[in-house]
């Protein structure tokens, strides 16, 4: 298991990217949160196995409006006693 903090640029906002992540997540067993930056820019922690985020990232770049042009990417420690994938 790991955890990442992830940030998105690009054509990501106002595209149903956090629904896509939030399905994607469910549906891929992670937990975490995204969110809609002030920069135009989403934000993501998510965790499971380096697999099944790369499934949620593949997913979320599958949608028909969402363009990703960059990524930042950092791991972060394990959050203990999270269950659930949400949208902020």
């Amino acid at each position: 298991m790991v955890r990442k903090y992830i940030r998105f640029y690009g054509w990501v906002q106002g595209v149903g990217f956090r629904y896509r992540a939030k399905q994607a997540a469910d549906l891929y067993g992670c937990t975490g949160w995204v969110k809609n930056e002030y920069d135009g820019s989403v934000t993501m922690e998510i965790q499971g196995s380096e697999d099944q985020i790369d499934n949620v990232i593949l997913a979320i770049e599958r949608g028909h409006y969402v363009r990703i042009e960059n990524m930042e990417c950092r791991t972060l420690p394990l959050a203990d006693g999270e269950y659930r994938f949400v949208t902020r």
